[in-house]
């Protein structure tokens, strides 16, 4: 039962067990024969004041006890708790309480569970980067090194090692463009300029656009939507359309077919607008769906040298997504690829 309920109805509890008996002495005592039991030599009304003096007491003493073990007390924990904040290993706080207390305890968890997420994605980010960066550092040192060693290279030599290095150092600016890129990406979420936008032209306009661009590659895309002229979704249509980019740009880059096709639909279920992009190309294991938003998660490495992806494309979309309110998941398309779905609320 909710606080909200319970306290009402302790005081009202309270109201009768004061209000109830002094009315009932009063009446009695406004009788010619009382009905209560006198204590000897006391005058009628301090004999009144007296029960009612007692009666008080009980009833704040039991109202203090209550209060104390079922809101005090609870909220000290929660307190001592919250000194006690563990990012690195969380604690989980039970209770078995289905009011506001409970809920606090729950949403304590919830917050911690974030904490301790953030704290993950971040050493996991900050080791990704030492990865990606290290790979071509190691390489641009080895190639150095012999330089400086041996000084019998021949000229063709020396230029294929010049060149190794300057590719490896193109590599690691494209590195550093990519991380600059995804954190403005981030920075620019936190100020988004939303705009009523009909979502049956925003689909069109954007199925047009990546139509003529896989053309250009001799891929096909094919696409339709069930919009109607009057369903709008409020959204920055830059970040929209950034979204789409990636998911496409993904499908070109780990399609792996000469004769790759992407299927693009637009539906409404419920207040929510679905965009979904699907590919006939190579896919993703099973056990590797859930991980594509992850930061800087690939699901081969080797690919992702090989292709130049980084693993931040689907995290942006991501933060993108749930900036507007909205969700995003990943699937095995039926088409046999990978199948990217995202919801965006619609307008009311």
């Amino acid at each position: 039962m909710k606080l909200k309920i319970k306290l009402p109805l302790l005081f009202m509890l309270v109201f009768v067990l004061i209000i109830f008996p002094g009315a009932v002495f009063i009446r009695n005592f406004m009788t010619e024969k009382p009905k209560i039991l006198r204590l000897p030599l006391m005058p009628v009304q301090l004999e009144v004041a007296f029960y009612l003096l007692i009666l008080t007491g009980m009833v704040f003493v039991i109202l203090a006890v209550y209060l104390h073990f079922n809101i005090t007390k609870p909220l000290q924990f929660l307190n001592t708790r919250l000194k006690r904040v563990n990012i690195s290993r969380p604690v989980i706080l039970s209770s078995k309480r289905r009011d506001e207390i409970g809920e606090l305890y729950n949403h304590f968890n919830e917050m911690e569970d974030r904490l301790y997420q953030a704290h993950k994605e971040q050493i996991g980010m900050i080791a990704a980067m030492a990865h990606d960066l290290k790979t071509p550092l190691t390489t641009i040192n080895g190639f150095v090194e012999l330089l400086a060693l041996q000084k019998n290279l021949s000229e063709k030599e020396t230029q294929e090692y010049y060149e190794l290095i300057l590719k490896k150092t193109k590599h690691i600016a494209e590195l550093i463009n990519t991380f600059s890129s995804y954190t403005k990406g981030e920075v620019e979420l936190d100020a988004l300029d939303v705009k009523s936008v009909p979502a049956q032209k925003l689909f069109a306009s954007i199925a047009t656009e990546y139509e003529t661009e896989l053309a250009g590659f001799d891929f096909e895309l094919a696409w339709e939507n069930s919009f109607k002229a009057n369903q709008h979704i409020t959204i920055d249509e830059h970040m929209i359309r950034r979204v789409f980019g990636n998911l496409f740009s993904n499908a070109v880059r780990y399609g792996e077919r000469k004769d790759l096709k992407v299927y693009m639909r637009g539906y409404v279920r419920g207040m929510y607008a679905f965009f979904q992009v699907e590919d006939n190309g190579a896919g993703v294991p099973e056990k590797e769906l859930p991980l594509l938003f992850q930061k800087f998660f690939t699901v081969d490495k080797s690919r992702q040298n090989q292709n130049g992806g980084m693993g931040l494309g689907l995290a942006s979309c991501k933060s993108i997504i749930e900036h507007h309110g909205g969700e995003i998941s990943a699937f095995h398309s039926n088409y046999g690829g990978l199948g990217i779905r995202f919801a965006l609320p619609l307008v009311k």
